[in-house]
């Protein structure tokens, strides 16, 4: 046999039974919390045409896409971002319809790293997204949103990031860099290169202000104050908007009652080139990744000939996962309430037994396996089943809780109202 076939591909893996249970458990109660703001799931495919998430959408990378042919010969892409697939989904169904749109997703998605650094190629995300509001109400609830869906993991330490595409657009507007220009100073700013920021700079020549702005940038990150900072730095409009609206949504975010999680970072500068607006990101200590990613996108629905303002986010459930994990944070999951086993003879009864219990809402595993009483108990100990009925007879069973091995008898028609 050939052992690398019993090996995941490199950037894949595996998810075990508990983290399983786990990763349901969080999904379940992510996805429950934006229904209850008004956000109505939907599900898009899995793959989609190339020109989807090409490059000049501001997507994603040609390179780092995972991509293939149909038998047509048109070039497909598993999607990396659910953004343009919803974005693709509103021009088809929804084009000539001006209400807002709330609309919420849960689905995996796959990028083909460059360099691998330990990354995962596919990922579950869960996310909103809020078309047809420009204002700042809606980003204020989309990050407020965000907040809460960490917390209803049981999350708790963590900040959101707030940054805004236009401030940097707004200075690389008035330093006069062309496309090529913009995107290696916006690089060295993601990265937080100070030396290699300020050596490009001083090879061009730039006004002084516009010149300590862009240097300042990497710098500009901290708690509301920052951008009184941002404001002193530049006379450039489209930044000084940018920073306006940052200060709106900051007291939109007070109003929910969220502030504490909020940081701002002038130096956010998205590699998703969508991004028109507010952006953000969501950390925690002992992940190197950010668990939540956003932010407004006011013109990628245009790409699709459906002129609306939008914004959204995704929370990374697999890092978010990680985190509690290594948080040693409890996530309540549901459990296997009752084990049932039986003689041979009685499987009627226990089968019935099983079904009345299951109707109740209990979770019931049937023994099946022929196992001793011995031997189940431990078994049920094993999985961390609650309690274990025995039938003995037609009417007797022996109920056994499996924490601390207490045992009780009762009759049958005790346990089951009606009867079976």
């Amino acid at each position: 046999m050939n052992k690398q076939l019993l090996h995941t591909v490199e950037g894949l893996r595996d998810i075990h039974v508990t983290d399983t249970i786990k990763k349901n458990a969080i999904e379940a109660n992510i996805l429950g919390l934006f229904n209850h703001y008004g956000y109505e799931q939907i599900q898009t495919p899995t793959f989609e045409y190339y020109d989807i998430y090409h490059y000049e959408r501001g997507t994603a990378d040609g390179k780092n896409l995972y991509k293939f042919f149909n038998r047509e010969g048109e070039i497909l892409a598993l999607r990396p971002d659910v953004t343009p697939s919803i974005a693709r989904y509103m021009a088809t169904f929804y084009n000539h319809k001006n209400d807002p749109m709330r609309f919420c997703y849960l689905g995996n998605v796959f990028y083909n790293n460059e360099n691998y650094q330990g990354k995962l190629r596919e990922y579950t995300q869960a996310g909103v997204e809020c078309i047809g509001l420009g204002n700042a109400e809606a980003d204020g609830e989309s990050i407020a949103l965000a907040v809460n869906a960490l917390r209803s993991s049981g999350l708790k330490e963590f900040q959101i990031d707030i940054g805004h595409a236009g401030f940097f657009k707004g200075l690389a507007q008035e330093a006069g860099f062309d496309e090529e220009m913009e995107e290696e100073v916006r690089k060295m700013i993601d990265e937080k290169n100070y030396i290699g920021l300020e050596e490009l700079l001083d090879d061009l020549q730039l006004e002084e202000k516009t010149k300590k702005a862009l240097i300042a940038l990497p710098t500009l990150f901290g708690d509301v104050d920052v951008l009184k900072n941002a404001m002193a730095l530049t006379n450039n409009e489209i930044a000084l908007e940018a920073v306006n609206r940052m200060k709106e949504v900051y007291e939109i975010l007070t109003e929910y009652k969220v502030s504490q999680y909020i940081s701002f970072d002038l130096g956010m500068v998205s590699k998703l080139n969508y991004y028109t607006g507010i952006i953000f990101k969501g950390y925690t200590y002992d992940v190197g990744d950010s668990v939540v990613d956003g932010g407004r996108y006011d013109k990628l629905l245009d790409t699709f000939s459906y002129d609306a303002p939008a914004v959204g986010f995704a929370v990374k459930i697999d890092e978010l996962l990680n985190a509690l994990t290594r948080q040693k944070i409890e996530i309540e999951v549901p459990r296997v309430n009752t084990l049932i086993i039986y003689n041979k003879e009685y499987r009627k009864t226990a089968i019935q037994l099983a079904e009345s219990l299951r109707r109740q809402g209990m979770t019931v595993e049937l023994g099946i396996n022929g196992k001793t009483v011995e031997e189940s108990v431990a078994y049920g100990k094993d999985k961390h089943i609650g309690g274990m009925m025995y039938l003995k007879d037609e009417d007797t069973v022996v109920l056994t809780n499996l924490a601390n091995g207490d045992e009780q008898v009762a009759k049958l028609s005790d346990i089951v109202e009606g009867g079976l």
